[in-house]
């Protein structure tokens, strides 16, 4: 894949994940989408159950799951579909993609720039803070723009 295809491609990943970010901002509600949903309906425990083929204690196990975060996606589906929604499953981040990865970059340019400047200053050939800060939003601007292979590396 050539560095343009890849630019391409990972552009259009960003759009399709901002776009999805713009319009997916839920919070669970505090009993969780299961319950909430069923008591909207005013479907009770035991007719879901019925809906569903299974016990109601196999429900309020169901419930409990997805509010402590252990639900399966297959079991969250199943419901769903039960009381005649749809499930929708994704993974949205808090802030657009490109501010994700600027921080990301900002993070390895002030690594990068600090290790830099502690030996420069060993040898008495410290840079001012000015020209420090300048490097800096270079090296960011430079890593995000090219997303170098080891940008989300810790070290």
């Amino acid at each position: 894949m050539t560095v343009a295809t890849k630019t391409i491609a990972r552009q259009q990943y960003r759009r399709i994940i901002d776009s999805a970010a713009r319009h997916a901002d839920l919070r669970m509600p505090p009993e969780g989408w299961l319950k909430t949903v069923r008591k909207a309906l005013g479907m009770s425990g035991v007719q879901l159950a019925k809906k569903m083929r299974v016990t109601r204690a196999r429900i309020a196990q169901a419930e409990r799951a997805e509010r402590d975060g252990a639900a399966s996606l297959k079991s969250m589906k199943a419901a769903a579909e039960a009381m005649g929604c749809r499930f929708v499953y994704a993974v949205v981040p808090e802030k657009r993609i490109e501010d994700i990865i600027t921080a990301q970059a900002r993070k390895k340019a002030l690594a990068l720039v600090a290790a830099a400047s502690t030996h420069m200053a060993m040898e008495n050939q410290a840079l001012p803070n000015d020209k420090i800060a300048e490097e800096i939003e270079r090296l960011t601007r430079e890593m995000a723009r090219e997303m170098p292979p080891d940008l989300w590396n810790d070290k």
